[in-house]
């Protein structure tokens, strides 16, 4: 008989349950979002281009994403690194940090019903439970960007909104002073999000059957 005859069975491992993530901290991971085609430029000058360039819109909120580029100019070697630290979010310059210091990159958006908020408004107790969280909500959900050379970068990031703003017009705004962007914003019209959250899919329309069943 061999050594591995006999064995006795491996015990099935306990299903985990689904984990349920807070509404404001990301987009639903069942949905097949509408999204909305932006093409709308924040800033151009000749050392530095933003864009907002498309929303995916989900029923609880929407992915903003934004590009830019920028081109060295006559900036010394520890200045380049300063911008670049701030065009890939790093470090001191990071988007979810007080960031307004020395015309850093910053974001945020105006609700159509007067409220407002940034990248910069998260706090810890979001994060633990110690309050409700009532929003709005802004963050940066992820990006990427690069360079193949030491005089131009570009870049791209994606920024969750909370909750999905209807019933008028949405501004999105950026500032980067060091760069001559100094407040700037593009619109999202309620025609537009009401248009494409009437058109957001869910994933799952068929119920599993029951196990067992």
């Amino acid at each position: 008989m061999s050594f591995f005859d006999d064995l006795p069975a491996r015990p099935e491992r306990p299903r985990q349950p689904k984990p349920v993530p807070p509404v404001w901290a990301g987009p639903p991971s069942d949905e097949l979002p509408a999204v909305v085609s932006l093409g709308q430029f924040f800033h151009r000058s000749a050392q530095m281009v933003m864009a907002a360039k498309s929303v995916e819109v989900f029923s609880t909120g929407c992915l903003i994403e934004v590009v830019w580029s920028v081109r060295r100019a006559d900036e010394s070697d520890s200045d380049w690194s300063r911008v670049i630290d701030q065009c890939f979010n790093r470090g001191p310059y990071r988007l979810d940090s007080d960031n307004g210091r020395g015309g850093a990159l910053r974001f945020g958006v105006a609700f159509p019903d007067g409220r407002k908020t940034t990248t910069a408004q998260l706090h810890p107790g979001m994060f633990e439970g110690e309050e409700p969280v009532t929003g709005p909500v802004l963050m940066s959900a992820g990006g990427g960007g690069g360079s193949s050379n030491d005089d131009e970068l570009f870049c791209s990031n994606k920024f969750w909104l909370w909750p999905l703003p209807l019933g008028g017009d949405t501004r999105v705004v950026a500032q980067w002073e060091d760069l001559g962007l100094k407040e700037e914003s593009v619109l999202i019209t309620g025609e537009q999000l009401g248009t494409a959250a009437a058109n957001v899919q869910k994933y799952w329309v068929t119920p599993l059957p029951e196990p067992g069943g």
